[in-house]
Protein backbone atom coordinates (compact mmCIF):
# COMPACT_ATOMS: atom_id res chain seq x y z
CA UNK A 1 0.00 0.00 0.00
CA UNK A 2 1.40 3.65 -1.26
CA UNK A 3 1.61 6.04 1.22
CA UNK A 4 0.56 9.47 0.95
CA UNK A 5 2.49 12.58 1.51
CA UNK A 6 1.47 13.10 5.03
CA UNK A 7 1.23 9.06 6.45
CA UNK A 8 4.91 9.54 5.24
CA UNK A 9 6.13 11.93 7.17
CA UNK A 10 4.12 10.95 10.08
CA UNK A 11 5.76 7.70 9.83
CA UNK A 12 8.86 9.17 8.86
CA UNK A 13 8.89 11.12 12.24
CA UNK A 14 7.92 8.06 14.50
CA UNK A 15 11.80 7.88 14.28
CA UNK A 16 14.42 9.87 15.70
CA UNK A 17 16.78 11.02 13.01
CA UNK A 18 19.97 9.33 13.55
CA UNK A 19 21.74 12.47 11.01
CA UNK A 20 20.51 15.08 12.71
CA UNK A 21 19.35 13.77 15.67
CA UNK A 22 15.76 15.59 15.54
CA UNK A 23 13.65 14.00 18.19
CA UNK A 24 10.41 11.84 17.24
CA UNK A 25 7.59 14.08 16.41
CA UNK A 26 9.99 16.50 14.92
CA UNK A 27 10.92 16.97 10.90
CA UNK A 28 14.78 16.80 10.18
CA UNK A 29 16.77 20.40 10.77
CA UNK A 30 19.85 21.49 8.76
CA UNK A 31 23.30 22.12 10.19
CA UNK A 32 22.23 26.09 9.84
CA UNK A 33 19.04 25.51 12.39
CA UNK A 34 16.72 25.70 10.04
CA UNK A 35 13.34 22.72 9.22
CA UNK A 36 14.74 20.75 6.47
CA UNK A 37 13.05 20.32 2.80
CA UNK A 38 13.63 16.84 3.19
CA UNK A 39 13.49 13.87 5.68
CA UNK A 40 17.37 12.15 5.73
CA UNK A 41 17.75 9.31 4.23
CA UNK A 42 18.99 7.36 7.01
CA UNK A 43 15.52 8.24 8.79
CA UNK A 44 13.02 7.59 6.43
CA UNK A 45 14.86 4.02 5.00
CA UNK A 46 13.63 2.95 8.98
CA UNK A 47 10.16 2.57 7.64
CA UNK A 48 9.61 -0.47 5.52
CA UNK A 49 7.33 0.85 3.00
CA UNK A 50 9.95 3.80 2.13
CA UNK A 51 12.40 2.05 1.94
CA UNK A 52 12.40 1.94 -2.00
CA UNK A 53 12.11 5.53 -2.00
CA UNK A 54 14.97 8.08 -2.80
CA UNK A 55 13.85 11.58 -1.04
CA UNK A 56 11.23 11.83 0.95
CA UNK A 57 9.67 16.13 1.35
CA UNK A 58 8.94 17.76 4.39
CA UNK A 59 5.32 18.71 4.41
CA UNK A 60 4.43 22.18 3.90
CA UNK A 61 2.84 22.58 7.41
CA UNK A 62 6.19 21.93 9.46
CA UNK A 63 7.77 25.41 7.80
CA UNK A 64 10.42 23.64 5.84
CA UNK A 65 13.19 26.30 5.53
CA UNK A 66 11.95 28.27 8.31
CA UNK A 67 13.86 28.10 12.20
CA UNK A 68 13.56 24.42 12.82
CA UNK A 69 11.39 23.83 16.48
CA UNK A 70 10.49 21.02 18.15
CA UNK A 71 7.43 19.55 17.77
CA UNK A 72 5.06 17.29 20.74
CA UNK A 73 6.89 14.64 22.03
CA UNK A 74 5.79 11.35 20.57
CA UNK A 75 7.27 7.94 21.78
CA UNK A 76 9.99 6.46 19.33
CA UNK A 77 8.95 3.58 17.21
CA UNK A 78 10.36 -0.03 18.33
CA UNK A 79 13.83 -0.52 16.18
CA UNK A 80 12.66 -2.21 13.10
CA UNK A 81 13.30 -6.22 13.42
CA UNK A 82 16.31 -7.57 11.53
CA UNK A 83 14.24 -8.72 8.15
CA UNK A 84 15.19 -8.75 4.72
CA UNK A 85 18.98 -7.17 3.89
CA UNK A 86 19.66 -3.47 2.96
CA UNK A 87 21.89 -3.44 0.59
CA UNK A 88 23.65 0.02 -0.33
CA UNK A 89 25.17 0.15 -4.12
CA UNK A 90 28.37 1.52 -5.08
CA UNK A 91 29.98 1.53 -8.88
CA UNK A 92 33.20 4.05 -9.73
CA UNK A 93 35.00 3.82 -13.15
CA UNK A 94 38.15 5.69 -13.77
CA UNK A 95 37.68 8.53 -16.43
CA UNK A 96 34.83 10.00 -18.13
CA UNK A 97 35.23 7.49 -21.25
CA UNK A 98 34.72 4.00 -19.57
CA UNK A 99 31.34 2.68 -19.30
CA UNK A 100 29.76 2.98 -15.95
CA UNK A 101 25.57 1.98 -16.99
CA UNK A 102 26.69 -1.54 -16.63
CA UNK A 103 27.60 -1.75 -13.02
CA UNK A 104 24.03 0.17 -12.27
CA UNK A 105 21.94 -1.79 -13.94
CA UNK A 106 23.76 -4.41 -12.26
CA UNK A 107 23.49 -2.87 -8.83
CA UNK A 108 19.42 -2.54 -9.98
CA UNK A 109 19.41 -6.12 -10.42
CA UNK A 110 20.63 -6.68 -6.95
CA UNK A 111 18.22 -4.44 -5.55
CA UNK A 112 20.17 -2.01 -3.97
CA UNK A 113 18.02 0.60 -2.21
CA UNK A 114 20.75 3.23 -2.96
CA UNK A 115 23.17 3.21 -5.38
CA UNK A 116 26.30 5.92 -5.48
CA UNK A 117 28.56 6.53 -8.57
CA UNK A 118 31.26 8.72 -9.50
CA UNK A 119 33.67 8.69 -11.93
CA UNK A 120 37.07 9.20 -10.56
CA UNK A 121 40.60 8.07 -11.11
CA UNK A 122 41.86 5.11 -9.36
CA UNK A 123 45.38 7.88 -8.32
CA UNK A 124 42.56 9.98 -6.32
CA UNK A 125 42.63 8.93 -2.66
CA UNK A 126 39.46 10.69 -1.85
CA UNK A 127 36.44 9.09 -3.61
CA UNK A 128 33.40 11.28 -1.98
CA UNK A 129 30.47 9.03 -3.41
CA UNK A 130 32.36 5.68 -1.60
CA UNK A 131 32.07 7.47 1.49
CA UNK A 132 28.79 8.59 1.06
CA UNK A 133 27.90 5.04 0.88
CA UNK A 134 29.39 3.82 3.89
CA UNK A 135 28.30 7.01 5.52
CA UNK A 136 24.41 5.38 4.73
CA UNK A 137 25.33 2.08 5.65
CA UNK A 138 27.09 2.74 9.04
CA UNK A 139 23.77 5.26 10.11
CA UNK A 140 21.77 2.10 8.78
CA UNK A 141 23.43 0.17 11.26
CA UNK A 142 23.55 2.85 14.04
CA UNK A 143 20.29 3.32 14.46
CA UNK A 144 19.01 -1.09 13.46
CA UNK A 145 21.94 -2.81 14.80
CA UNK A 146 19.98 -6.06 14.29
CA UNK A 147 19.36 -4.88 10.53
CA UNK A 148 21.62 -6.19 8.03
CA UNK A 149 23.49 -4.09 5.84
CA UNK A 150 25.64 -4.93 2.72
CA UNK A 151 27.63 -3.07 0.72
CA UNK A 152 27.50 -4.45 -3.03
CA UNK A 153 29.62 -3.72 -5.59
CA UNK A 154 30.17 -5.01 -9.13
CA UNK A 155 33.63 -6.29 -8.49
CA UNK A 156 36.82 -5.90 -5.72
CA UNK A 157 38.76 -3.63 -8.10
CA UNK A 158 35.95 -0.93 -7.80
CA UNK A 159 36.46 -0.57 -4.24
CA UNK A 160 40.56 -0.19 -3.90
CA UNK A 161 43.52 0.33 -5.92
CA UNK A 162 46.31 -1.34 -3.36
CA UNK A 163 46.27 -3.66 -0.75
CA UNK A 164 46.67 -0.78 2.00
CA UNK A 165 43.18 0.82 0.84
CA UNK A 166 41.51 -2.70 0.84
CA UNK A 167 42.92 -3.16 4.48
CA UNK A 168 41.41 0.28 5.65
CA UNK A 169 37.96 -0.29 3.92
CA UNK A 170 37.82 -4.11 5.72
CA UNK A 171 38.76 -2.51 8.90
CA UNK A 172 35.89 0.05 8.18
CA UNK A 173 33.05 -2.80 7.64
CA UNK A 174 34.37 -4.76 10.40
CA UNK A 175 34.00 -1.63 12.89
CA UNK A 176 30.90 -1.01 11.63
CA UNK A 177 29.09 -4.85 10.72
CA UNK A 178 28.63 -3.79 7.36
CA UNK A 179 29.05 -7.05 4.82
CA UNK A 180 30.42 -6.92 1.56
CA UNK A 181 29.06 -7.88 -1.59
CA UNK A 182 30.63 -8.96 -5.12
CA UNK A 183 28.29 -9.32 -8.03
CA UNK A 184 31.16 -10.83 -10.37
CA UNK A 185 34.47 -12.51 -10.76
CA UNK A 186 35.35 -15.77 -9.05
CA UNK A 187 34.81 -14.50 -5.31
CA UNK A 188 30.98 -13.53 -6.06
CA UNK A 189 29.37 -13.86 -3.09
CA UNK A 190 28.38 -11.96 0.03
CA UNK A 191 31.01 -11.82 2.94
CA UNK A 192 30.73 -10.97 6.39
CA UNK A 193 34.11 -9.04 7.44
CA UNK A 194 33.43 -10.52 11.32
CA UNK A 195 32.99 -14.14 10.10
CA UNK A 196 34.54 -16.42 7.71
CA UNK A 197 34.69 -13.32 5.47
CA UNK A 198 37.61 -11.56 7.07
CA UNK A 199 39.75 -13.88 5.74
CA UNK A 200 38.56 -12.55 2.12
CA UNK A 201 40.12 -9.39 2.54
CA UNK A 202 43.15 -10.29 3.89
CA UNK A 203 43.80 -12.84 1.18
CA UNK A 204 42.45 -10.50 -1.44
CA UNK A 205 44.58 -7.70 -0.48
CA UNK A 206 47.74 -10.26 -0.58
CA UNK A 207 46.37 -11.02 -4.07
CA UNK A 208 46.14 -7.44 -5.41
CA UNK A 209 49.63 -6.08 -4.01
CA UNK A 210 51.11 -9.11 -5.77
CA UNK A 211 49.03 -8.63 -8.96
CA UNK A 212 50.20 -5.05 -9.36
CA UNK A 213 53.91 -5.75 -8.56
CA UNK A 214 53.83 -8.62 -11.16
CA UNK A 215 52.43 -6.02 -13.61
CA UNK A 216 54.78 -3.46 -13.08
CA UNK A 217 57.57 -5.90 -13.09
CA UNK A 218 56.77 -6.76 -16.48
CA UNK A 219 56.16 -3.39 -17.84
CA UNK A 220 59.48 -2.28 -16.77
CA UNK A 221 61.19 -5.51 -18.36
CA UNK A 222 59.20 -4.63 -21.39
CA UNK A 223 60.88 -1.27 -21.72
CA UNK A 224 64.25 -2.18 -20.86
CA UNK A 225 63.51 -4.65 -23.91
CA UNK A 226 61.99 -2.01 -26.19
CA UNK A 227 65.03 -0.09 -25.15
CA UNK A 228 67.80 -2.47 -26.13
CA UNK A 229 66.60 -2.68 -29.94
CA UNK A 230 66.55 1.43 -30.30
CA UNK A 231 62.61 2.08 -29.19
CA UNK A 232 62.67 4.12 -26.01
CA UNK A 233 58.87 4.93 -26.04
CA UNK A 234 56.73 8.23 -25.74
CA UNK A 235 56.17 10.30 -28.68
CA UNK A 236 58.44 10.57 -31.86
CA UNK A 237 60.79 12.98 -32.24
CA UNK A 238 59.77 16.01 -33.92
CA UNK A 239 63.52 16.97 -35.27
CA UNK A 240 65.00 13.14 -35.81
CA UNK A 241 69.01 12.58 -35.84
CA UNK A 242 68.89 12.93 -39.64
CA UNK A 243 67.07 16.39 -39.45
CA UNK A 244 69.32 17.79 -36.92
CA UNK A 245 72.14 16.55 -38.58
CA UNK A 246 71.11 18.88 -41.34
CA UNK A 247 70.12 21.55 -39.52
CA UNK A 248 73.64 21.86 -37.61
CA UNK A 249 75.88 21.75 -40.79
CA UNK A 250 73.22 24.91 -41.67
CA UNK A 251 73.74 26.29 -38.53
CA UNK A 252 77.64 25.98 -38.93
CA UNK A 253 77.40 28.04 -42.15
CA UNK A 254 75.64 30.60 -40.96
CA UNK A 255 72.00 30.00 -42.04
CA UNK A 256 69.94 31.96 -39.67
CA UNK A 257 67.82 29.25 -37.14
CA UNK A 258 64.75 30.57 -38.40
CA UNK A 259 65.83 30.28 -41.61
CA UNK A 260 66.69 26.48 -41.05
CA UNK A 261 63.29 25.75 -39.40
CA UNK A 262 61.69 26.24 -43.01
CA UNK A 263 63.81 24.30 -44.36
CA UNK A 264 63.37 21.37 -42.79
CA UNK A 265 60.43 18.83 -42.82
CA UNK A 266 58.88 16.53 -39.60
CA UNK A 267 58.94 13.04 -40.88
CA UNK A 268 56.46 11.58 -38.64
CA UNK A 269 53.83 11.97 -36.08
CA UNK A 270 50.39 14.21 -36.61
CA UNK A 271 52.22 17.42 -37.55
CA UNK A 272 54.49 15.12 -40.32
CA UNK A 273 54.94 17.46 -43.66
CA UNK A 274 54.95 20.88 -41.73
CA UNK A 275 58.13 22.58 -40.76
CA UNK A 276 59.21 22.42 -36.70
CA UNK A 277 58.67 25.32 -35.00
CA UNK A 278 61.43 27.64 -34.39
CA UNK A 279 61.46 27.15 -30.59
CA UNK A 280 61.46 23.17 -31.17
CA UNK A 281 64.84 23.68 -33.54
CA UNK A 282 66.74 25.63 -30.60
CA UNK A 283 65.79 23.30 -27.94
CA UNK A 284 66.90 20.47 -30.15
CA UNK A 285 69.93 22.38 -30.95
CA UNK A 286 71.02 23.17 -27.55
CA UNK A 287 70.25 19.49 -26.46
CA UNK A 288 72.84 18.33 -28.95
CA UNK A 289 75.62 20.58 -28.00
CA UNK A 290 74.74 19.74 -24.11
CA UNK A 291 75.16 16.43 -24.70
CA UNK A 292 78.64 16.89 -26.82
CA UNK A 293 79.75 19.06 -23.56
CA UNK A 294 79.31 16.02 -21.56
CA UNK A 295 80.47 13.49 -23.47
Amino acid sequence: MELTPDQSANAVERHDCPKCEAPAGSPCRTRAGKTAIKYHTARFILVPALREELQIAVPADRGPGRPWTQGPPIEAAPAPSAGKPIRIGYARCSVATQELQSQLDALERAECKRIFSEKISTRIKVRPELEKALKLAGDIKETAPEQTVILTVHEMKRLARNAAELMVLSATLQARDIQLELLTGPLTGVYDPNGMGSMLFAVCAVAAQLDRNYIREKTLEGQVTAAAKGNHGGRPKVIDDDTLLFARALKDKGTPVPEIAKKLTIKTGKNAGKHPSVASLYRALAEAEEAEVTA
